[in-house]
């Protein structure tokens, strides 16, 4: 439990930048660039905060940026997949 509220600034960050995600998904909803860029940022936001989140805990391997970097690109597949199929 201690661990969790010590790193709560770290995964309320996550949830801002996911909705953050969300909110631009909503806003830009009438043009398929928009959902493009924003679904690219967000990919990008989510290794960005994987690598500095582990960076800062001092556990930052190429296996965790490699694992981010597949779960983010595994993301963006369904969600581009998603909006071209509209």
């Amino acid at each position: 439990m201690k661990k969790i509220i010590k790193d709560l600034p770290h995964y309320l960050s996550l949830a801002g930048i996911l909705a953050a995600g969300i909110i631009g998904f909503m806003v830009f909803s009438y043009e398929r660039v928009f959902l493009i860029a924003v679904a690219i940022g967000l990919a990008l936001a989510y290794v960005a905060w994987g690598i500095i989140h582990h960076a800062i805990h001092r556990d930052l391997y190429l296996s965790v940026v490699v694992e981010y970097i597949v779960v983010a690109s595994l993301g963006l597949v369904v969600i581009l997949s998603l909006i071209f199929q509209a």
